[in-house]
Formats: structure tokens, sequence, C-alpha cells
């Protein structure tokens, strides 16, 4: 008898998903997944396709593109900007009192896949 833990596994791995570049970072998607990146200057709501795809999967059958897949696209829809966590910065030289702190919060994107194309 097979685990439901397992079939979850095979479920998973037999599916379709794609990394793919967006803002100089990759990603590796799959379809109505959610993830974070950074902004891409499209508002919340609207939908748009990206045809950076390094590397597409569908049933076991793996393309990669070189160095993008040709003909395979990404259809993203953004959901919300918001900001990140505040990183804070410290430099400190000792007897001379200079001590300067900073602070910076970087703008984001939640994205959702509406579809990968192969």
């Amino acid at each position: 008898m097979v685990k439901k833990w397992l079939f979850k596994i095979l479920e998973r791995v037999a599916s379709m998903f794609a990394i793919i570049e967006l803002k100089g970072k990759q990603h590796k998607i799959h379809k109505d997944m959610i993830f974070v990146s950074e902004l891409t200057g499209k508002e919340p709501g609207a939908e748009f396709e990206i045809d950076s795809v390094l590397l597409a999967s569908k049933d076991n059958q793996v393309q990669v593109g070189q160095p993008y897949v040709n003909g395979a696209k990404v259809k993203l829809k953004v959901i919300q900007n918001f900001r990140g966590p505040k990183v804070r910065g410290f430099k400190y030289k000792r007897k001379t009192g200079y001590a300067k702190r900073w602070g910076h919060r970087q703008d984001l994107q939640k994205l959702q896949v509406l579809d990968i194309i192969i």
C-alpha cells in the first residue's frame, strides 16, 4: 500500500515546473505558486508574460535553455507590493568618535504563476 506522503512526493516530481530569471535572480516555480521578487514595475492586479525561462520540465522531460528555452513563456500576475524587513548597518572607527548607522528596506512584490507555456 502506498503511503499518502509518498504519493504527494511522486505527484510533485511528475508535475510541471520551470526555473526563470527575473530581475537578475533565479526562481524555481510551478503553476499557481505564489513567490516574492523584487519590483517589476507593474501595478498590483496586472498580468504579464516573461520569456526568460532557463529550464522547463513537463512529465519528467527536461528542457535546458542556452541560455533560454525557445518558445517557453510564463504568465505572472502581480498580487501585492510590500516592503521587506529592515536591515540595519553600523560603522564604527575607534578613537576618532566616528560612528554611522543606517537602515534599508527593500521594495518587493508578491507574484502568482498563472501558467507555464512550453
